[in-house]
């Protein structure tokens, strides 16, 4: 059976046999404690806070918002207090302000949204009703939904892809999502597919989790709806690759977007949320995370208040039983390396993954060989070590014309290459240079033209 898929990309070891079989376990701490929500939960502008030091909050109450277009708002997973507003550090290592919440362990709830609309949504007042609930891109890159699903007017949305693919390593949380809540994933997308008349849903899962396969195809019963395995391979997850798995398109380059080829991607997290928004009047206020990797004692998939410490997943799922040399929120190829286990789940903690020397051995870096293997598995195309030496020699300018901001940072090319050199990281290096260099550039041009 040729199943869909992309040009290029690796096949890593899977690790997910440590929780794919894990069903979701709830962690609900009831007893008076800190949960700490960073103002920047999301691409776009910060929000700010709409609570002060000393207010009481409800489990569900909006904590901070902003008039930014991109932008989402955050709220309270619990009820309590107003501690303090103060630079807390965050999963990416980074110092950023937060609001601080002394729990007191009841989770009075606030009222819900539908409470303040008055009356059963409308699918006119669906992306509005997102937008208010703090729905974002649940997969990681956290884009707010609204503005996903508020095209320019020209750009006729022909399909609405549910991102079921779950190509990172270890991470298994959407897995077990659909295999135990299929009718609020389905339903959805179906409250997206009301929104645009003209278009086809697809749920686009990897080949390798059949009981979630099996488990939406039994439970779909939306004709506008098609649930698609795909062939199993990193990053078919990935924006563009899916998009040209699923219709066969290419996304031009940057800045292209997915609506210019007609196409919209939701998270599966994503659709379940919006699902819970429509019929409850649910915000975001926890998430389901695989804790996993050797070093834990007890692997699971558990569904977490949002502002909890990671500290607390990893101690309910028994602590260490080996020392970990590295901590990752996210999955081995594109999460980040914590620096420490003390911050707090975010919207976009899709894993906490823990791994010993045995798993987390970096090899020297040695002078490339030039067997080709990196452009082999590009899934853009690139030539990884091509763009690796142009940042190596600070030459921004030809990064920039031989596309390095194009790079998707997957992976991919560090994965295959023989010599470990690290290609990844010098694209990451290179293209926060280039947007460095425009930001200056965009900041002179404004203060001369406001000299005039």
């Amino acid at each position: 059976m040729n199943l869909p898929t992309f040009l290029g990309g690796v096949h890593p070891p899977e690790g997910k046999a440590l929780t794919e079989n894990k069903a979701i376990e709830i962690l609900r701490p009831e007893d008076p404690r800190e949960f700490v929500y960073p103002l920047s939960q999301h691409i776009g502008a910060p929000c700010s806070p709409v609570v002060a030091k000393g207010d009481s909050v409800l489990a569900g109450q909006k904590i901070a918002d902003t008039d930014a277009f991109v932008s989402a708002p955050i709220f309270s997973a619990v009820s309590g207090t107003v501690k303090e507003i103060a630079p807390r550090m965050t999963v990416s290592g980074s110092v950023e302000n937060c609001i601080v919440i002394e729990s007191d362990g009841k989770y009075s709830p606030a009222p819900s949204l539908l409470d303040e609309l008055g009356h059963k949504p409308q699918p006119s007042e669906y992306i509005k009703l997102i937008r208010s609930a703090g729905i974002v891109g649940m997969g990681g890159a956290c884009f707010p939904t609204h503005v996903k699903l508020s095209p320019p007017k020209d750009r006729v949305i022909k399909w609405l892809i549910v991102n079921a693919a779950e190509c990172e390593p270890y991470l298994s949380c959407d897995n077990r999502l659909m295999i135990e809540s299929p009718d609020e994933i389905i339903r959805g997308l179906g409250y997206v597919l009301e929104i645009f008349p003209e278009a086809q849903g697809v749920i686009a899962i990897e080949n390798n989790k059949p009981e979630a396969i099996a488990t939406m195809t039994e439970h779909n019963k939306n004709p506008r709806i098609k649930i698609m395995p795909h062939k199993v391979k990193y990053p078919q997850g990935a924006e563009k690759m899916l998009i040209w798995s699923v219709t066969g398109q290419e996304i031009p380059l940057v800045p292209a977007l997915p609506a210019d080829v007609g196409c919209i991607l939701l998270n599966t997290r994503t659709a379940w949320h919006i699902c819970k928004a429509v019929e409850e009047g649910k915000p975001v206020t926890e998430r389901v995370i695989s804790v996993t990797g050797d070093a834990v004692v007890e692997p699971k998939n558990v569904e977490v208040p949002l502002g909890i410490p990671v500290r607390e997943l990893i101690n309910f799922c028994g602590g260490f039983k080996d020392e970990p040399v590295k901590i990752i929120a996210g999955g081995p190829m594109m999460g980040l390396a914590m620096r420490s286990v003390d911050v707090p789940v975010v919207k976009g903690t899709s894993g906490i993954l823990a791994l010993t020397k045995n798993l987390a051995y970096m090899a020297e870096e040695s002078a490339c060989i030039r067997c080709g293997k990196c452009i082999e598995s590009c899934p853009m195309h690139l030539n990884p070590t091509f763009l690796d030496h142009a940042v190596r020699r600070r030459d921004y300018e030809t990064f920039e014309a031989f596309n390095g901001m194009n790079c998707i940072e997957c992976g991919c090319c560090t994965y295959n290459c023989p010599a470990s050199r690290f290609l990844t990281q010098t694209c990451k290096e290179g293209k926060a240079a280039v947007n460095a260099a425009r930001r200056k550039a965009a900041a002179q041009a404004k203060a001369k033209q406001e000299a005039k």
